[in-house]
C-alpha cells in the first residue's frame, strides 16, 4: 500500500513572506510568490519562489516561509 504524499502547506501562486534562516544571498524584499513545489529534502518541505525585486528564484524551506501579511 502507498503512503500518502505530504501535503504542502502553500500553494503555487500563493504569495508569502521570507524569512531566510541562514546567510547566503540576502533577500532584497521579504513578500514572494510560490512558483513551484518541489520535494522534501531533509525531512522538510521546500519551494521554489520568486520576488520581482529580483531576477532569479531561490529555494526555500517551509519553516522559511509565513503567510502574508500583506493583501493578496
Amino acid at each position: 500500500m502507498r503512503r500518502p504524499r505530504p501535503v504542502h502547506k502553500f500553494k503555487v501562486g500563493q504569495m508569502v513572506d521570507f524569512v531566510p534562516s541562514k546567510t547566503g544571498v540576502p533577500a532584497s524584499a521579504r513578500s514572494y510568490k510560490i512558483v513551484s513545489l518541489l520535494p522534501e529534502e531533509g525531512g522538510e518541505k521546500r519551494y521554489r519562489i520568486k520576488t520581482i525585486a529580483e531576477t532569479f528564484e531561490r529555494t526555500a524551506r517551509e519553516s522559511e516561509l509565513l503567510r502574508t501579511s500583506s493583501p493578496v
